[in-house]
C-alpha cells in the first residue's frame, strides 16, 4: 500500500462528497420525475378513453 498524500486524500475526499450529492440529487429529481410521469400517464389514459 502506497503512502497516501494530502493531495491524494483531498481528491479523495471531494470525490466521494460529489457522489454524495449526485446520489441525493438523483432521488430529489427522480420522485419529481416520477410523481410528473404518473400525472402524464393518467392524463393519457383519460385520453385513450375517449378514443
Amino acid at each position: 500500500m502506497p503512502q497516501m498524500s494530502p493531495m491524494n486524500w483531498i481528491i479523495l475526499f471531494l470525490n466521494f462528497s460529489l457522489i454524495f450529492m449526485l446520489i441525493n440529487s438523483n432521488n430529489y429529481f427522480f420522485t419529481k420525475y416520477e410523481f410528473i410521469t404518473k400525472n402524464l400517464s393518467k392524463k393519457i389514459n383519460k385520453i385513450n378513453w375517449k378514443w
